[in-house]
């Protein structure tokens, strides 16, 4: 028993090792437990931290530093500056702060113009300027007021008019803002700086008994709603006490998430259950917590498992009561003890069968697995998890093991099976993963006989779903390439959502080292890897391409008689005749723009050469957009409508790929028919 307990503590060994070594990095110093987190009525939540950014502390990140001023009467309330903050959104990366209004009045006595003109600086800040959540506001029934940035001289100016036509109120209607007493105007994005002015041109002199000033700010467009007394009466000015809402993003740094990260110093995305979005309001990126966990990112410990079982959710996601089972970053539907079935969306019956029971230390726990005659299926202590047993094993491919449990173990997220645990006691290596209730891609497109479980709108979320994550993979410190990219290798969850699985496939060399196996799948194989057997993200990118395309035309990478499902799409792009290898469960016209876009994505990944080839994550980034349930832009990832359909001349008669390139096709295409043998 000694051996086989020295092997089990060996495999969590490796696990904690890697742990040690990923957290060996200097990392930013993790704030003070004293900080200061509330002020008045407003939570400070961390990157932001009540006084100075290089106190002992390190309560907040340099720019992130707020006051907590005494407003009179032993009331509290932050500030930046002297600009009061209403609260702080780590989610969404803004903040709601209060700024002055501008006023252009008639005065009684000097029988002239009183003005109050206000600017706000947030240059060398995180802060920016929202563009999609305020409007530049003017209020008024003869005014014309201008928004500009820096000494009215930098790139951005521009104004508003509102009137009162001939002065009658009587036009005023509430609610609509469209220049009769009230204008809007949105400003652009990234902007730091502004001030307002009015044009002496346009004053209230002739009609003040009536509409006496005018009015002018950058307000939060959710927080306004126009009222014909505002401008016709102080009641606008009133109603904000002088001081409107408005909304700024703010934003960590200046550089992508792809620079923070190789910071490991700086990247403030410290929580391991965290992602980093590049902020879509100019430079910098902001920090979330995956799906599936809710709290601080920017804490190391910040991100906690959020229990979807709780019965005061909204919604219990188990559609059999009583059968969830809340688990890191997710939940399981799990049918009791004897019963069986689809507890997310089925039933569960009793199990009239009779279990036969083995026991798997795992690490130096013990659980029970019931195996099942008919599938792999099974229970342990209530959890079902999925076993994986490295057959063939011996001694000389320990070192393999090693390495595809090192990667294994700092891999997570939503979209990639999850490794559970490892044994090493039994003759061959046990690998234990969650349980992924639903069959593999391959089958929903190939053998699935419901057309209504793949509509287009289930393609291009799961598609969107695996390419996010291969480019979590391609994005982890130590990236990690999955090299056999398949239908076949991705799981369906209860809701249809994609699990990649099997991964770290790399190329190894056996007992001989100068001999080069190639690991991966014809039909799916990156041809440019055949050339030197270097694997690439460039080559997960072209088997996902080969993929996508399997979801639009529902036609295998690889046919009977060894046509590669690629070499068919581009004879189609040359030819003009795309559109007849599009599945004809999806194939109509609402549909077909956006299938081109999709098509045209495709095209991009399988280029010839790795460099012409896109970056995972701007893939991940295209789908995402195109599978949101919105009509797409027209322009595309590379606008193609007119392209895919009519194909190209005979210059350039391979799609996307130069002349060059083509020859280049022609030769790697060769390579991989020569190598098929050698593919598993």
């Amino acid at each position: 028993m000694l051996p086989h307990r020295l092997d089990a503590l060996l495999c969590l060994g490796v696990v904690l090792l890697l742990a040690v070594i990923l957290s060996s990095v200097e990392a930013l110093p993790p704030p003070s437990n004293n900080c200061q987190r509330k002020c008045g009525e407003v939570d400070i939540p961390y990157p932001f931290g009540i006084g100075p950014y290089d106190s002992p502390d390190h309560c907040s990140l340099p720019g992130f530093n707020l006051s907590c001023t005494e407003v009179g009467h032993g009331s509290f309330r932050p500030f930046h500056k002297d600009v009061e903050v209403l609260n702080i959104s780590l989610q969404q990366g803004l903040a709601r702060i209060r700024m002055d209004m501008s006023t252009y009045c008639y005065n009684t006595s000097t029988k002239e113009m009183d003005y109050l003109n206000w600017r706000l600086n947030l240059t060398g800040t995180p802060y920016r300027f929202s563009e999609t959540a305020n409007m530049f506001t003017v209020v008024g029934c003869r005014t014309l007021a201008y928004i500009g940035d820096e000494n009215n001289v930098g790139r951005y100016m521009s104004g508003c008019v509102s009137m009162c036509r001939r002065g009658d109120v009587r036009t005023l209607t509430d609610g609509s803002c469209s220049g009769i007493g009230c204008c809007q105007t949105a400003i652009p994005k990234g902007l730091q700086y502004y001030q307002v002015w009015f044009d002496e041109g346009f004053n209230t002199s002739e009609i003040y008994n009536t509409s006496r000033c005018s009015y002018a700010a950058l307000v939060e467009a959710s927080k306004f709603t126009f009222s014909k007394s505002y401008a016709t009466s102080s009641e606008f000015y009133d109603t904000y006490s002088g001081q409107p809402p408005l909304i700024v993003d703010w934003a960590i740094g200046n550089g992508t998430c792809d620079e923070a990260r190789n910071k490991p110093e700086s990247y403030a995305c410290v929580s391991s259950s965290s992602e980093c979005f590049n902020s879509d309001n100019g430079q910098g990126y902001i920090c979330n917590c995956t799906k599936g966990f809710q709290g601080n990112p920017y804490l190391v410990d910040g991100c906690k498992d959020v229990d979807e079982c709780n019965n005061n959710l909204e919604k219990y996601p188990c559609s059999v009561k009583g059968t969830c089972k809340n688990t890191q970053g997710g939940f399981q539907c799990i049918c009791p003890p004897h019963y069986q079935g689809n507890a997310y969306t089925g039933t569960c019956e009793k199990d009239q069968s009779i279990p036969l029971k083995v026991t798997i230390p795992i690490g130096t726990t013990r659980i029970v697995v019931s195996f099942r005659t008919v599938q792999l299926d099974f229970d342990t202590n209530n959890y079902p998890v999925a076993i994986k047993i490295c057959k063939g094993f011996d001694e000389n491919r320990r070192m393999e093991f090693g390495k595809e449990l090192l990667i294994l173990s700092r891999v997570k997220h939503e979209n990639i099976v999850q490794l559970l645990g490892c044994s090493l006691q039994f003759e061959a290596p046990v690998l234990v993963y969650e349980y992924v209730p639903n069959q593999t891609l391959q089958h929903l497109i190939h053998t699935q006989v419901d057309p209504s479980k793949r509509t287009l709108e289930v393609r291009l979320k799961i598609a969107s779903e695996i390419a996010a994550a291969l480019a979590y993979l391609h994005s982890l410190s130590h990236p990690v390439f999955h090299g056999d990219v398949k239908s076949v290798n991705i799981l369906l969850g209860h809701d249809l959502s994609a699990k990649v699985s099997d991964f770290g496939c790399s190329m190894i060399r056996s007992a001989d080292e100068n001999v080069q196996v190639v690991k991966g799948t014809m039909g799916y194989l990156d041809p440019e890897y055949l050339l030197n057997f270097e694997l690439t993200d460039k080559s997960d990118v072209y088997s996902f391409g080969v993929v996508l395309l399997e979801l639009l035309t529902r036609r295998r990478a690889l046919s009977k008689t060894k046509v590669s499902l690629v070499s068919v799409f581009m004879e189609g792009v040359k030819e003009g005749k795309l559109t007849e290898l599009i599945d004809r469960e999806i194939d109509n016209q609402e549909n077909m723009e956006l299938i081109l876009q999709v098509a045209a994505v495709a095209s991009r990944c399988l280029a010839m050469t790795g460099q012409r080839r896109p970056m995972m994550r701007e893939v991940a980034e295209e789908l995402q957009r195109l599978a949101r349930p919105v009509p797409p832009r027209t322009q595309g990832f590379h606008g193609v409508s007119a392209l895919m359909m009519q194909g190209r001349s005979s210059d350039n008669s391979s799609g996307d790929y130069t002349s060059e390139e083509s020859t280049d096709y022609y030769i790697l295409q060769k390579k991989a028919s020569m190598s098929i043998e050698f593919a598993r």
